[in-house]
């Protein structure tokens, strides 16, 4: 989890800024779209073990019982 989104806002950095550094707009606009990304997968990562573990909370009460 951590892992592939910190190396994907890590390559995002790098690439906005070799973007800025030569003055190409379009690698660093690429980059910045890079972070977003990545900041989303961590997002919906931590979310989706979120839902697990109140899935196993419920269960272990006794409410995921049909």
């Amino acid at each position: 989890m951590g892992d592939d989104s910190t190396m994907g806002k890590m390559k995002g950095k790098a690439k906005e800024a070799a973007g800025k550094a030569t003055g190409d707009d379009r690698k660093a606009a690429e980059g910045r779209t890079d972070q977003a990304k990545a900041k989303a997968k961590a997002k919906d990562t931590m979310e989706n073990a979120k839902d697990k573990a109140a899935g196993v909370k419920d269960s272990l009460r006794g409410k995921g019982k049909s």
